[in-house]
């Protein structure tokens, strides 16, 4: 199972967001998370398909565009930010009931992206079993999405392990509050793909830190699920 590290541009200096794009793209990352967010879905709001264009326009080839689509009504932007260079979108299955989940799957999929599908903390893990099989990823959110600067959700921990015991070959990631210390905890629950943006941003020496995330999360892994 392969470890990916992700950089969480929302915690970048956004005032120098062609050099952020850039340190994190020479870090060793596997790509880049871009957090979306509406201001009714979360209380905030974030970027635009127009970031997604610029983030894709630095990335060099390899590096994954990863969006995140906090988003009440995904399914209005979903296709812009796939054409913007996203490689993969998520979007909540909170939003379930007034969004057809498979059709969205399916026009993503049309659109040559990877699908991935978020829960938040407070959501039920039961959610998610049905649509495992439709799904590249499943994003199990460590913090209440929002803000960053969280701290990591720790009760969120028995659902990665749930879901990584009914999907083994399934890419499961975290997002909130995940450092050199709780990326470890949610790999040996069955994580293998970490965003980071507080932790990772503040760091003098970011691929330092993602090569010493990417060792730990590695051996947690091989540890708890002899992969």
């Amino acid at each position: 199972m392969k470890i990916r590290i992700l950089p969480s541009l929302l915690a970048a200096d956004l005032g120098r967001l062609g050099e952020e794009i850039a340190r994190a793209a020479a870090s060793g990352a596997d790509g880049l998370h871009l957090d979306i967010m509406d201001g009714h879905f979360v209380p905030n709001l974030s970027f635009a398909p127009a970031t997604a264009a610029l983030c894709a326009k630095l990335l060099p080839e390899g590096i994954e565009l990863n969006t995140h689509l906090m988003m009440t009504n995904p399914h209005k932007y979903a296709g812009r930010f796939v054409e913007a260079g996203s490689d993969t979108v998520q979007f909540h299955l909170e939003v379930r009931d007034t969004v057809n989940v498979r059709a969205l799957v399916a026009e993503l999929e049309a659109h040559k992206a990877r699908v991935g599908l978020a829960i938040n903390p407070e959501t039920p893990v039961e959610v998610a079993f049905p649509y495992l099989d439709c799904a590249d990823e499943v994003l199990c959110m460590t913090v209440h999405p929002g803000y960053g600067g969280q701290a990591f959700i720790a009760e969120v921990l028995p659902k990665i392990r749930a879901i990584r015991e009914r999907a083994p070959a399934l890419d499961i990631m975290v997002d909130g509050g995940v450092n050199g210390e709780t990326a470890v905890l949610a790999a040996e629950a069955g994580a293998n793909a970490f965003v980071a943006g507080s932790y990772l941003f503040a760091q003098p020496d970011m691929a330092a830190a993602v090569a010493e995330m990417r060792a730990s999360c590695e051996a947690a892994f091989a540890r708890a699920w002899g992969k």
